[in-house]
């Protein structure tokens, strides 16, 4: 079973491909203050939201 991210991978994985939080918000159809607010570590990171990204930047086998 899948776990939430912990906010070091999202900034990690974020950062792997070269996006800007903005860019990274967008991309799986969320808020920019959301997006800082899962890198912060101030509420998690849905697994929908995770796993989008993951497949969007083609990272999901990771």
């Amino acid at each position: 079973m899948m776990k939430h991210p912990t906010p070091e991978e999202i900034r990690d994985a974020r950062k792997a491909v070269g996006l800007t939080q903005a860019q990274a918000a967008e991309l799986v159809h969320a808020s920019l203050n959301g997006w800082h607010q899962w890198e912060k570590g101030l509420r998690p990171m849905g697994l929908a939201h995770w796993e989008l990204f993951m497949i969007k930047t083609g990272q999901s086998g990771k």
